[in-house]
């Protein structure tokens, strides 16, 4: 059941990015029967341009973040995002359309009506990822099961994702010690659990209980409660939903094994190797002049190879052998011991640092992609040395290798550049997520969000 509501949340992320899609042709298509002057053998190109028009609205508003989970953003977030959207987007389809060829139509209808559907597209997603707009929907009456350290990290991060929800308090469980909670929102004991769910209008119930032996876990009272229609939830599952993750220092074994996800079938394995095949193949034609810039750029800049290639671990621990443009001096680990990158690392040439900072460098990847040894999409590639710390010191690490590591990633768009093995941890999570639940949509969430991530040069090191 749990899939299935992930499922229909990305289908929801993938309609909203099909309705803008759709939007914005109807206003270049309005446009057209409303100018008589514009020739039928011009449609084509109206149609052409009118897709990759859609196109760019839809990576805009995914690279500012209308189609994410709003949280407790404001309204000044949403404003500020709209106006950089509109400051963008509106130039933008004025010269796509500036430049009409011969029946094209003189009045600039089109054009106009095109630059209308924009605007409207880039607002309506706007006031839709204010808060006033997420509060305007029915609160949800949430009781976290549980007052120690896991309680009280739930319900922050409950009041951080959701704005719509309501935390009714915190109800102590049989054998837990000190609370961590504050004290003020801790409900009596003087009532059992379902009664005090009903007295409290409960819409639903968070499980965060770290301690699971015998008498520690009132299954019993938790199947009343769910029997009322009231939503119970575990610990897992609550990260699971609310933060795109899987976190490691509250999971166990059995709920990876007796739960739902982890699709590796033939069919996935099928179309994710056919979307990877296009789009890498689109993009290495659309990267083209920005991939010969950069290695002029890094052949005037100092002495060494274009490229750089180092062994990473791919699927099954398979080694293979990773392609970048060389943002480091060529020398950078003249010691032979391997070292992660860090903030403002002496290492990179100025070159390197721009492309970097633009991703540029991670391009040719792309033709690894093509061969195989890649996807689009996956977890980062990590080099053996540092794989097999990582494995020793992080329980489930193993797990991000039973797919293809990816060019870009689901713990590339939700966290920062990682160089320590916390940092390593915390991606983790991220990455337990993608492997659990990949999909095809979720592949393109991935893709529209990493636009933002490289526009705002978010992590790069």
């Amino acid at each position: 059941m749990f899939r299935v509501v992930h499922e229909a949340l990305r289908r929801a992320w993938v309609g909203r990015a099909l309705v803008d899609v759709g939007v914005v042709l109807l206003a270049v298509y309005g446009g057209v029967l409303i100018d008589a002057g514009v020739a039928a053998e011009s449609l084509q190109e109206v149609g052409t341009r009118g897709v990759s028009l859609a196109a760019g609205v839809v990576f805009l508003n995914g690279a500012s973040g209308f189609y994410e989970s709003v949280g407790r953003r404001g309204l000044g977030w949403a404003v500020v995002r709209s106006l950089v959207a509109l400051a963008v987007a509106l130039p933008l389809t004025y010269f796509v359309f500036l430049m009409n060829p011969a029946g094209f139509g003189a009045s600039g209808l089109v054009q106009w009506a095109a630059m209308a559907g924009v605007a409207a597209v880039i607002l309506h997603r706007g006031y839709e990822a204010t808060s006033s707009a997420v509060q305007s929907r029915k609160r949800r009456r949430t009781l976290v099961f549980g007052s120690g350290e896991a309680a009280r990290v739930v319900g922050e991060t409950l009041l951080d994702s959701d704005s719509a929800v309501e935390i009714v308090g915190y109800y102590p469980g049989p054998n837990e010690g000190t609370p961590a909670v504050p004290a003020a929102e801790l409900l009596p004991l003087t009532r059992s659990l379902i009664a005090t769910a009903i007295e409290r209008r409960v819409d639903e119930i968070v499980v965060a209980l770290t301690e699971r032996r015998a008498g520690s876990m009132p299954l019993r009272d938790l199947l009343e409660c769910k029997l009322q229609g009231i939503r119970v939830h575990d610990i897992n599952s609550h990260f699971e939903k609310r933060l795109g993750q899987i976190r490691i220092d509250y999971l166990y074994a059995g709920w990876l094994i007796f739960g739902d996800g982890f699709n590796q079938g033939f069919a996935r394995t099928a179309v994710k190797r056919l979307f990877d095949i296009v789009c890498a193949f689109a993009l290495i034609v659309l990267a083209a002049p920005v991939m010969v810039l950069a290695a002029l750029a890094i052949r005037l800049e100092s002495r060494g190879p274009v490229l750089y290639r180092q062994e990473r671990t791919g699927r099954n621990g398979r080694p293979f052998e990773v392609i970048k443009f060389r943002s480091m001096r060529a020398d950078a680990e003249g010691d032979g011991k391997p070292r992660w990158a860090t903030a403002n690392d002496d290492r990179v040439t100025r070159v390197g640092r721009f492309i970097r900072r633009t991703r540029i460098d991670e391009l040719p990847q792309l033709f690894c992609v093509l061969k195989g040894d890649m996807s689009l999409v996956g977890p980062r590639p990590e080099r053996p040395y540092f794989v097999e710390q990582l494995t020793r010191e992080i329980p489930f690490y193993a797990v991000r290798h039973s797919v293809k590591p990816g060019v870009t990633g689901w713990a590339q768009v939700r966290y920062q550049y990682g160089s320590t093995v916390e940092d390593s941890q915390r991606k983790l999570q991220y990455d337990l997520y993608y492997v659990k639940n990949h999909s095809l949509l979720l592949d393109i969430q991935t893709l529209v969000e990493t636009v933002r991530v490289v526009l705002t040069g978010q992590g790069a090191r």
